[in-house]
């Protein structure tokens, strides 16, 4: 999968005010609703949170990985957001987050979701990947440092 045909300059935001894990999931899903990616925000944050209940997405090295599943998709849909200030997350690695990268999928393609974890889990294993992300200034300087 190529995270480029994913993500675009719209589904990305370098500045997410949230606080919480609750602000932040509503900021990236005010995203994917701004891009046209979603239609029904109410279902994609109850997919989300019914994922979230069950084990924290946050992972280690300052990112989150928030996502679920929803009949209300025909195709898996991602966005980016970095906060400016760390966020409790309640990660892996009791590190709070400042990545989120949130991705919604129909419930009945696993596929494509799977795949996108995995690559994206891949691609910030990587410090100087992480910190590439984290000076960027602006979505054209994620896409790159994402394709690179």
């Amino acid at each position: 999968m190529n995270l480029k045909t994913v993500l675009t300059k719209e589904t990305i935001n370098l500045h997410l005010n949230g606080t919480t894990k609750n602000e932040i999931i509503g900021e990236l899903l005010d995203i994917l609703v701004a891009a046209g990616k979603i239609q029904d925000r109410d279902d994609a944050l109850k997919a989300v949170m019914e994922r979230e209940q069950k084990m924290s997405t946050g992972m280690k090295h300052g990112i989150a990985i928030p996502h679920g599943k929803s009949s209300a998709l025909k195709d898996l849909v991602a966005c980016i957001g970095i906060s400016d200030s760390p966020v409790d997350f309640d990660s892996l690695d009791h590190e709070p987050c400042r990545i989120f990268i949130m991705t919604l999928s129909p419930v009945e393609k696993t596929g494509p979701h799977l795949q996108f974890l995995a690559e994206i889990s891949l691609l910030f294993k990587s410090s100087e990947k992480r910190a590439e992300i984290l000076k960027a200034t602006n979505a054209d300087e994620v896409l790159k440092a994402l394709s690179e």
